[in-house]
């Protein structure tokens, strides 16, 4: 068994540990927590499992990687503090572990990725032996191995989009939605998400990477941002009032330019209430959010993926379906020289010893 520690308890630790917990190949063994109010408390509790596991929150980072673990989950956000995550995982990988997250934009295209990032991480893999492995919350399979996949099977391709169509009316990180992502605020307010080439920093490293994968070179890669504002005020389930003439949807792409034509794209298309900018896309059933993958060209191609977790709620759906392919990459990390990989280094693993496993 692969001695795991999932690092942060939020929407994406609370996937991680179930994750890990399902996982045949992983085990458990510390759960790490900043909220001192955690501290102490089960694991299981903390991930809305109806039965414990056994292992206590702590928030002692020396105790827990002292102690050798083989593989961290990092689950810590790093929309806001990224100095902060590269520190937390250079530190686990130093110490030895493989090191799966979603938190370090930067990374997601090993190849292109900034040396102050690059830099650190291949220090303390020298120095520890430990890997990393980056791939996005939003999530990254949609953005790398499922367009990369499909544009196989048409005979030509034109243009490759993939889109997140996302209701955040159910997520629960009230400090991003309102300020990183500016739902709420007044419309000449410029968002930290939607500042120019802030969406080319966390996305253009997918861009970059398909196009690697396919073999093109990119002349650029550009930005386009629409926001609408809400008709009326709305309530949410879990961030409360939205008030009428703020901004109440975004639509944005990444484009990574082929001979100057957008030909790899990337689409979020994000609302706080559904009743806002409705003629933008949608998901096809009408829930909480969509990924879509259309490949424009001969044959047509379009897929799109709901996921649901924790009821019905899409928003955790599409964090499951990320952790999934962090989580179920660590087997295969751990069998691997040390180093830092991306979405083209690792294979997506099927669910080995998981089919018909039930879990509470």
């Amino acid at each position: 068994m692969i001695a795991t520690v999932v690092w942060g308890t939020g929407n994406v630790g609370r996937a991680a540990i179930r994750a890990v917990e399902a996982h045949p190949a992983l085990e458990l063994v510390a759960v790490l927590v900043h909220d001192p109010a955690k501290v102490g408390r089960d694991a299981a509790e903390l991930a809305c499992l109806g039965h414990e596991l056994g292992v206590a929150a702590t928030d002692d980072v020396s105790a827990v990687l002292d102690a050798g673990p083989r593989a961290v989950v990092y689950a810590a956000s790093g929309d806001v503090r990224p100095d902060e995550a590269l520190a937390d995982v250079t530190r686990a990988v130093r110490a030895g572990a493989v090191v799966v997250t979603p938190a370090l934009y930067p990374l997601y295209d090993r190849h292109g990725a900034p040396p102050e990032f690059r830099d650190p991480v291949l220090a303390a893999i020298a120095d520890g032996g430990g890997s990393l492995f980056v791939s996005g919350v939003d999530p990254g399979w949609a953005n790398d191995v499922l367009p990369l996949l499909i544009s196989g099977l048409g005979t030509t391709v034109d243009v490759i989009r993939c889109q997140e169509i996302f209701d955040y009316s159910t997520y629960e990180q009230e400090e991003s939605v309102r300020h990183l992502v500016g739902m709420g605020q007044p419309m000449e307010y410029e968002p930290l998400m939607l500042a120019p080439s802030v969406p080319s920093m966390v996305w253009g490293g997918q861009i970059r990477l398909m196009a690697r994968a396919l073999g093109v070179e990119l002349d650029d890669i550009r930005e386009t941002t629409d926001r609408r504002a809400l008709d009326a005020t709305v309530s949410t389930l879990t961030m409360g009032t939205f008030e009428a003439g703020t901004q109440g949807a975004v639509r944005f792409e990444v484009q990574g330019v082929v001979a100057g034509e957008p030909r790899i794209v990337i689409e979020h298309v994000t609302r706080i209430h559904p009743s806002c900018a409705p003629d933008w896309p949608v998901p096809p059933g009408g829930g909480d959010g969509a990924h879509r993958v259309i490949i424009e060209g001969r044959p047509r191609i379009e897929v799109t993926v709901e996921a649901t977790d924790e009821g019905e709620n899409r928003s955790a759906g599409g964090n499951a379906t990320a952790v999934g392919r962090l989580v179920n990459a660590i087997d295969w990390l751990v069998a691997e020289d040390p180093g830092l990989y991306d979405a083209l280094d690792v294979p997506l693993r099927p669910a080995v010893g998981r089919l018909g496993r039930k879990q509470s």
